[in-house]
């Protein structure tokens, strides 16, 4: 079934959105949570196609699943674990269920895990991964696309990463709860995400200090130490980011929940220096407004605490509008301006030189149809849509789905003109002001 979005732009989006959970948090607790021989509850699951994968992978291994839609959580009860074998269709659909491996290494001293797939934003290798691993033990071959990891027992080491990169950084953090001794890991990343990981592993018995901190500590524990527990993911940053740039670039105004300012730091001062509004409303909700045209700004994407690479694409819509011109440089991954030739489409000026995007502001976008790429250029697509005159449709829907539970609807109760239809059924195309309720079957 072919999916649409389409979207009536020029309304200024008001009212409030509450943010869901992370989902490059969640996908990392499911995994962890094989560790236990026993039951582990995760509140804030978001409804999403790759929690839905994440879930499968852990099903194929002997895990039940069970999750709740209307409270957003899921119980997983790893208590016999009947394969070491994480299948190339399930983890060619999505990168992140790469982080198993660490995973099944820690349980089951042996894994077999296909090299992973996700959004084609650039190369990124699973190196770093496969050393770390080596370095606590393991003995690592690849062949026919699957990485066969095996270790009769895995030793506590000191590892230095190359680039603090988050997978291989979540990757090894997992595999070392149940090394003999401690592992440390220097130059870490440092992502939320990373400490809501260690915190998650911490209340089910295991020892991890230095989290968000370039070097992290795993002191190992025994396996009968591990228990069962319940916890909740950290609200998703990525998709706060993004509603605040759709309220700043329609110069709305709206009452954002549910969002960790702190994660946003370097993404909230850009805002402001472009003549956003951001308050802090209560601890964990912001208002967020814009009333005039933008200024242009110039900004480089960098591992966190800095511009976070997920929030470019739609950062660059923005500045397709502002007044002056601004320079992105990406210095992450080296294809992650996918989005540039659709909104060139819709009237945007950008010259791309490499890694560096020169965005020369104009008066207005204007409606075309589109696809998205990946998942960030398609919540790019979606803005520039709700800031352009006239009529946009953008296609290929199941990159966006992969990481917005409900986009649409969100949106549309902060007074977007956006629907969702299928191709094969153009015929029965809802108006722009009905409000579908088009959810996504169960996880």
């Amino acid at each position: 079934m072919t999916e649409k979005f389409k979207i009536h732009g020029g309304e200024s989006l008001k009212g409030e959105v509450s943010i869901g959970g992370a989902k490059n948090s969640v996908l990392k607790l499911l995994a962890a949570a094989i560790l236990v021989k026993g039951s582990t509850k995760i509140y804030n699951v978001p409804h999403l196609t790759d929690v839905d994968i994440m879930l499968n992978v852990l099903s194929d291994l002997g895990a039940v699943c069970n999750y709740n839609k209307e409270e957003k959580s899921v119980v997983i009860d790893a208590s016999d674990i009947t394969s070491i074998t994480a299948k190339y269709e399930l983890v060619s659909k999505m990168r992140a269920s790469f982080i198993i491996l660490g995973a099944l290494m820690s349980r089951c001293r042996e894994a077999i895990v296909a090299l992973p797939g996700g959004c084609a934003i650039g190369e990124r290798r699973v190196d770093f991964h496969i050393k770390g691993l080596e370095a606590l033990g393991a003995k690592i071959k690849i062949e026919n696309g699957y990485v066969h990891a095996k270790a009769s027992k895995l030793v506590g080491t000191d590892i230095y990463l190359d680039i603090p990169s988050v997978g291989a950084t979540e990757n090894l953090m997992l595999a070392s709860v149940l090394a003999e001794g401690s592992t440390r890991i220097q130059n870490a990343a440092q992502e939320p995400e990373i400490i809501d990981l260690a915190n998650f592993l911490n209340t089910m018995g295991a020892d991890i200090q230095g989290a968000g901190t370039s070097e992290i500590v795993i002191n190992g524990v025994k396996a009968d130490c591990l228990h069962e527990t319940e916890y909740t993911t950290i609200p998703d940053r990525i998709e706060a980011g993004t509603f605040m740039a759709a309220v700043v670039a329609t110069k709305g105004k709206a009452i954002i929940k549910n969002v960790y300012p702190a994660h946003l730091t370097f993404f909230n001062d850009k805002l402001i220096k472009m003549g956003a509004s951001i308050k802090l409303v209560e601890p964990t909700t912001i208002e967020v407004s814009a009333r005039s045209r933008l200024s242009s700004i110039n900004f480089v994407t960098q591992p966190y605490p800095g511009f976070p690479t997920d929030l470019q694409a739609i950062a660059m819509t923005l500045l397709t509008t502002s007044n002056g011109v601004g320079i992105i440089t990406e210095s992450l991954y080296e294809n992650r301006f996918m989005q540039v030739p659709d909104l060139r489409r819709m009237g945007a000026d950008i010259h791309q030189d490499r890694n560096h995007a020169i965005v020369k502001g104009v008066k207005n976008l204007t409606g075309a149809t589109v696809a998205a790429s990946d998942l960030r250029a398609g919540a790019a697509l979606v803005i520039a849509g709700l800031m352009a005159n006239g009529e946009t449709i953008v296609e290929k829907l199941h990159h966006i789905d992969r990481g917005y539970e409900e986009f649409e609807h969100k949106l549309q109760n902060m007074g977007a003109k956006i629907t969702r239809y299928n191709e094969e059924d153009i015929s029965g195309m809802p108006s722009m002001n009905s409000a579908i309720l088009n959810t996504k079957g169960g996880i």
